[in-house]
């Protein structure tokens, strides 16, 4: 552990380490439904195709586990009977995560995967918490040590077959928890299984209920602003707020300090 720096590192998936299609499957799912199944409703609800915007997506749906973004989603758009049509949705919605997954249309963020490891070089250990129960398909498709190859950077923990699923000291993806975020409960448990005190631990999160979960738990909150939302997240108070985790100074976590290079 990092003597005098924080003792636990804990990592969203979706829009911090990946940049996962699950925006496009949440848009996608409800256009093919309001163009299916659900025409007959569409004119008793706020829905068009251009009201789905990316700030709709990181406002009401990221970071939220699968049913609860698609209630969210239903009732922003002020459908008739929101929680009767939610199962239906978030189960469209997991069919095309599935298939955009499978055909490999994602990518992971390099600046992500160049701080993880830095992370992990100031012997910090590292824990996954995405609410999403898909994280661990990305994951397992992250070759570190080729990246690690590609950059010319070398660690000793960097092994041949490494992957980010294998990387982590713990990994709370899509685990049923009684509560979802902004409810702390998933840092929370991630702390103990690094068996790190909570304000010990710092949260790298890109949505605004990750921020508040990491600020309920007491533990400090970085945000990625990777979709133009950076007043979202500096208002939900994250202690810090970057564009690329390239900017962080990764020699402050030794000294328990969140602060960019700048």
């Amino acid at each position: 552990m990092a003597t005098g720096g924080f003792d636990g590192a804990i990592f969203d998936v979706d829009g911090v380490l990946v940049d996962s299609p699950h925006e496009r499957a949440w848009k996608d799912a409800l256009r093919e439904l309001m163009e299916g199944d659900w025409a007959d409703i569409r004119e008793h609800t706020t829905w068009s195709e251009d009201a789905f915007t990316p700030q709709v997506y990181q406002r009401v749906i990221s970071g939220k586990p699968r049913t609860a973004g698609a209630l969210a989603a239903l009732e922003h758009f002020q459908f008739p009977d929101p929680q009767a049509r939610t199962q239906t949705y978030a189960a469209r919605k997991q069919a095309f995560i599935v298939r955009l997954i499978e055909a490999r249309q994602f990518t992971a963020y390099p600046d992500a995967l160049r701080f993880v490891m830095a992370v992990r070089d100031l012997g910090i250990p590292a824990a996954a918490a995405s609410s999403s129960k898909n994280a661990d398909r990305f994951l397992k498709h992250i070759h570190l040590d080729t990246f690690a190859q590609q950059e010319g950077l070398t660690y000793d923990f960097v092994h041949p077959g490494l992957t980010l699923l294998d990387f982590f000291d713990a990994d709370l993806s899509g685990r049923d928890l009684a509560r979802g975020k902004p409810d702390p409960e998933i840092f929370l448990t991630a702390a103990a299984e690094l068996k790190a005190a909570p304000e010990r631990c710092f949260v790298v999160e890109d949505a605004v209920s990750g921020i508040r979960a990491a600020k309920a738990g007491k533990m400090a909150a970085l945000g990625v602003a990777r979709a133009d939302d950076q007043q979202l997240l500096t208002a939900a108070h994250a202690d810090l707020v970057v564009t690329t985790l390239d900017e962080v100074d990764v020699r402050g976590l030794a000294s328990h300090q969140l602060r960019t290079t700048r």
